[in-house]
């Protein structure tokens, strides 16, 4: 496998090495770096995971213990 992008920059795709000759040869790609693919297309198309909000929910220990103090 092999990542070209267009040379306006604006295509980055990963390819077989067959298709990878094709277009460098036929079309206006040119051979990038892995790490330039992974930034720029594999980590921008993951949906982002929504993060667990903490409350201020006291949990059962915290609440038995509130109650035998105020005894």
């Amino acid at each position: 496998m092999k990542c070209m992008m267009s040379l306006d920059g604006t295509h980055i795709i990963r390819v077989t090495d067959e298709e990878a000759s094709k277009l460098y040869h036929n079309e206006n790609f040119k051979y990038v770096s892995k790490a330039i693919w992974k930034e720029k297309v594999r980590d921008i198309e993951q949906p982002q995971e929504p993060t667990n909000k903490k409350t201020n929910k006291m949990s059962k220990a915290q609440k038995r213990q509130l109650r035998k103090s105020n005894k």
